[in-house]
């Protein structure tokens, strides 16, 4: 047993949790994240039930240990990284769907359900859950909510903050509170719900989640469109928004990203930037809504634009995008992913910028993501076995954040601050917006066991 774990709570933990209370070598598959950080926790907890979570934090308030809440460990922040020891909380055996109810277009689950099985399960009532990270196999429901997961449906249908209704959580009081419920209209107090998604574990560990759901659309088309530059490729994602059919996902990709697929086998054409446009209806609606995107996509600057509409051709058009990650490996194997947010107008400016940082730094600088919500994944490669090249690649990261907000943007649009950018955020607000955050934490987790050291910056003294 790690000597920091106080004897009084791994007896009362054990006894409760039985093989569901881990200590020792058991512990290091949950030290880590995606972000490639990793720290060995003193123990993890596998609870099954909302008394478990309570008991849990109670005991650890009472012996002032840390709780880090942790899904299926697909972050990419470090926030599922227990960085001051204490106990990692695992809500893998909390994984059960407890009711669909389709009347009300929605589903209570436990926060251990995967984004896949639950989609899977779903499919019978012909509903779905939007959030769609790349991960929706592997990632959690739960992780969904503590990062406020998005993905390519998000520009149409929303984040996961957009698609929870009610939630029922434990503090780092060790109280449990409900929050919202099976409706989709409340003014009724403060709003909980959305406060605590997206807090990353800091404010309150999520035990059940009401989703809420959308109807599965009977057909779905594609776009493919090419254009001189990232210039006039936003400038027609403006164009596109501005229709009264919104696309279901607007994917950007800049010069260096088609460059890649098309070494790495890709059969798109050279060009200077391609949208890749998703809309879906019925078998009456689709066909004017695809002429509508389409209208919108042509303008100064197109090169190309193919039309797909059915599956395979469908496929063979997002086989580009979802050929671009595996492919940027292949570049160097060291990779900063950050996910930040500009408005949709300035879109060309931020990989204007990138393109100048890039050849300054002396990285590539790969530039793509979610055009219809300004949210790009801006990637500098580097060798992590040059010690020169990653340290450019690290004093790059200030300079990429310090440009997004120079353009009206903010650090995270879908994986949220954790230990990565905790930094930046005395960058992104003013002290006393922090400091309202800050009472809002000590409001909900008064001893500060809550994940502690991620999304808030220490104080400046």
């Amino acid at each position: 047993m790690d000597a920091t774990l106080p004897p009084d709570l791994h007896a009362a933990m054990s006894a409760r949790l039985g093989d569901g209370w881990l200590t020792g070598d058991a512990c290091r598959p949950f030290g880590g994240d995606d972000s490639r950080r990793w720290v060995m926790p003193s123990a993890v907890a596998l609870p099954r039930t909302p008394d478990d979570v309570v008991a849990l934090v109670r005991a650890c308030r009472t012996h002032a240990v840390p709780i880090v809440a942790r899904g299926a460990g697909t972050g990419t922040t470090g926030a599922a990284v227990p960085t001051q020891g204490g106990v990692v909380v695992s809500f893998a055996r909390m994984n059960r769907i407890l009711e669909v109810r389709a009347a009300d277009r929605c589903v209570v689950v436990e926060p251990g359900v995967l984004n896949g099985e639950l989609q899977l399960a779903l499919v019978p009532h012909g509903l779905f859950w939007p959030p769609d990270p790349s991960s929706a196999d592997l990632c959690s429901v739960g992780g969904n909510l503590a990062t406020n997961a998005g993905g390519p449906r998000a520009v149409k249908y929303g984040t996961a903050r957009d698609n929870v209704l009610g939630l029922v959580a434990v503090t780092g009081a060790g109280e449990l509170i409900r929050c919202g419920g099976a409706y989709t209209k409340d003014a009724t107090g403060y709003d909980l719900t959305h406060l605590i998604v997206g807090s990353e574990g800091t404010l309150a560990l999520i035990v059940e989640a009401t989703l809420k759901l959308a109807p599965c659309s009977r057909a779905q088309a594609g776009l493919r469109v090419l254009y001189r530059d990232a210039a006039t490729a936003a400038a027609a994602v403006s164009r596109i928004m501005a229709r009264p059919a919104t696309p279901t996902m607007l994917e950007f990709m800049d010069r260096s990203a088609i460059a890649l697929i098309r070494r790495n086998g890709s059969d798109v054409p050279e060009a200077g930037a391609m949208l890749l446009v998703e809309a879906d209806g019925d078998d009456d609606t689709l066909p004017y809504a695809l002429q509508a995107l389409a209208e919108a996509a042509e303008g100064d600057g197109l090169i190309a634009l193919d039309v797909a509409t059915d599956g395979s051709a469908r496929d063979r058009l997002w086989a580009a995008r979802r050929a671009l990650s595996p492919a940027l490996r292949t570049i160097k194997p060291g990779k900063i992913n950050e996910d930040v947010v500009v408005p949709v107008s300035r879109i060309p400016d931020l990989v204007a910028a990138m393109e100048v940082l890039a050849s300054e730094v002396d990285l590539p600088i790969v530039v793509f993501g979610h055009a219809g919500n300004g949210n790009l994944h801006v990637n500098i490669m580097y060798d992590d076995g040059d010690t020169a090249e990653t340290s450019r690649a690290h004093a790059a990261l200030p300079r990429v954040f310090a440009q997004v907000l120079a353009l009206g943007g903010t650090l995270s649009g879908e994986h949220g601050i954790g230990l990565s950018k905790r930094d930046f955020m005395t960058d992104a607000f003013s002290a006393a917006t922090l400091d309202a955050m800050r009472a809002v934490k000590a409001a909900l987790d008064p001893d500060g066991i809550l994940n502690p050291g991620k999304v808030l910056p220490p104080r400046q003294e």
